[in-house]
């Protein structure tokens, strides 16, 4: 279980991973290691220097106890000059003391100068290799981008594919649809609730009809224009005469009146062929 759990866990933190935040990463982290030598040097440099202070501070004191002694000898007080060369003598101690530390110190800093420059041109050094692999990893990462783009591949061209195929499918169906129902409608299979919606045969049988009322209306108008024009006009002259005089209006022919009170024959609709009717 911890096997498992430990691949499942690399195998999680490689996925999440970026080359480029992890060598950022490694370049900060070397960059506080060059901070905290630089510090070093620093601290060791003001050791360093403080010895000195007091080194030289010391050097004072020597040099004002030789010349008390020697002051002491003119004036016949060996006593005192004894004295003074005894602090001289224990003062030239510490001097010396504080002479090896300050060789010690000056060797620890030197060192440190030294590992300072080196981290410092190897810091350099990864700085330029770190931008040349990031730079080399977003281009090789474009790259692999654009190619799966390219072939479709990529999670976001595959969704873009997939809705669009769902498109096509859509108006696929709704296609297929609308002429299932044009044809169940032409062909009677369901009624039209609006009634504008008529089958093949009834329109034909519609059209028929039309023309046949068409062809009955023609011939009687034809039959109308050609008796009744003269007989017509005779009878409308003689009846507004004779109304003007207060007089019956005579009768108008009795062959116009009658060939115009007789309806036209009606034409027999021609008989459609069986093949208008399918």
């Amino acid at each position: 279980m911890s096997l498992i759990f430990r691949a499942k866990a690399d195998k999680t933190l490689d996925k999440y991973e970026d080359p480029r935040q992890t060598l950022d990463y490694s370049y900060q982290r070397q960059l506080e290691l060059l901070q905290k030598v630089r510090r070093g040097v620093a601290d060791v440099a003001t050791s360093r220097k403080r010895i000195e202070l007091q080194a030289n501070g010391l050097s004072t004191q020597s040099d004002k106890l030789t010349q008390q002694a020697q002051k002491a000898l003119e004036v016949g007080r060996e006593d005192l000059a004894r004295e003074a060369l005894t602090r001289r003598s224990g003062i030239q101690q510490q001097l010396t003391d504080l002479q090896a530390q300050h060789a010690q110190l000056q060797g620890e800093e030197e060192k440190l100068v030294r590992a300072s420059q080196r981290l410092q041109a190897k810091v350099d050094a990864f700085r330029t290799k770190k931008e040349t692999i990031k730079a080399t990893y977003s281009a090789a990462e474009a790259q692999s981008r654009i190619g799966e783009a390219f072939s479709g591949i990529s999670e976001e061209m595959g969704d873009v594919g997939l809705a669009v195929q769902r498109a096509e499918d859509k108006t696929l169906q709704l296609q297929a649809r609308a002429g299932a129902i044009d044809e169940l409608l032409a062909s009677g299979a369901l009624d039209d609730a609006t009634g504008t919606q008529k089958d093949d045969i009834t329109m034909e049988l519609e059209q028929l009809a039309s023309t046949s009322d068409v062809e009955n209306e023609l011939s009687r108008m034809k039959a109308s224009i050609g008796g009744g024009p003269a007989g017509g006009t005779q009878a409308i002259g003689g009846g507004q005469a004779s109304a003007l005089e207060g007089q019956p209006a005579p009768q108008a022919p009795v062959a116009a009146t009658d060939y115009q009170s007789q309806p036209a024959a009606p034409v027999q609709p021609a008989q459609p062929n069986a093949g208008d009717l399918r």
